[in-house]
């Protein structure tokens, strides 16, 4: 799917529909963290409100936001390690869904992380959350034989 891009200075805008993505601005944290609470991403050993910073912090990575009708109605999380990119709390609220805005979410990190050359997309997804699973799928997401071992550094008391 090739999504238009548009540059307004050097925040880059992408549209598809009624549905315009950007990089989250610092006033739209608390409305991507609510929206995360709301689809059900949050876990209680992370804490979101870091890891929103984190991203918009680093320099290889990035909260993509879309908004339609003035109102933040899709989040994604896209970065990379210089050979894999990673997309984390894809979210669309739930009055929104059915309208193609994940897909379009998708393309945008695709399209953010082929324009800083990372050749292969990554996504994690929990083995129970089958609808996930399926809407990667339709997208032509393929599941690696591959085991992600893992370590929390700070553990939740």
């Amino acid at each position: 799917m090739k999504v238009g891009v548009r540059c307004a200075s050097v925040v880059r805008r992408w549209h598809r529909g009624r549905m315009e993505i950007e990089a989250l601005s610092e006033a739209a944290v608390n409305a991507a963290v609510e929206l995360w609470g709301r689809v059900g991403l949050t876990r209680p050993w992370n804490d979101p409100v870091a890891d929103l910073r984190r991203a918009l912090a680093g320099p290889a990575s990035t909260v993509l936001a879309g908004w339609a009708e003035g109102a933040l109605v899709a989040t994604a999380m896209v970065g990379h390690d210089g050979h894999r990119g990673w997309v984390y709390y894809l979210a669309v609220s739930p009055e929104q869904q059915g309208r193609g805005h994940g897909q379009t979410m998708m393309a945008a990190c695709e399209t953010w992380l082929r324009e800083r050359q990372v050749p292969k997309l990554n996504i994690m997804v929990r083995g129970d959350n089958t609808t996930a699973r399926s809407f990667y799928e339709r997208l032509d997401y393929v599941t690696d034989d591959v085991v992600v071992l893992s370590r929390r550094l700070n553990a939740v008391e």
